[in-house]
């Protein structure tokens, strides 16, 4: 049996999402979520996207150190992950991005389970 702070890696949280079917990076540009897969690039405006679940993660060394990836769904049925640091060291488009689909949906269902 894995210990609790093993479990919560961001690396373990990541095969488990991987493993339900989160499987796209996301990133965000210009105002929109996109796929990082080059082949098949997508975009996606907030009213597209629902936060499925979030993880928060702090640094071993540095409580300030924080991080929080997220499990996205798509209108389109696509789904995947993107993380943004937490704070002052948060990605600000990506910030941005996230707030606007947290409050078009306030839906924090974990039905990936």
């Amino acid at each position: 049996m894995q210990d609790k702070e093993e479990e919560r890696s961001l690396i373990n949280v990541e095969k488990k999402l991987n493993s339900d079917g989160f499987t796209q990076d996301f990133n965000v540009c210009d105002g929109r979520l996109q796929t990082m897969d080059t082949e098949s690039k997508k975009s996606y405006a907030p009213e597209e996207v629902t936060i499925v679940d979030f993880y928060r993660f702090e640094g071993e060394s540095d409580p300030d150190d924080m991080s929080i990836l997220y499990a996205i769904e798509c209108a389109d049925g696509v789904r995947g992950t993107i993380s943004n640091s937490f704070g002052t060291y948060a990605d600000a488009e990506t910030d941005e991005f996230l707030k606007k689909v947290d409050d078009l949906g306030k839906n924090l269902t974990k039905a990936h389970k």
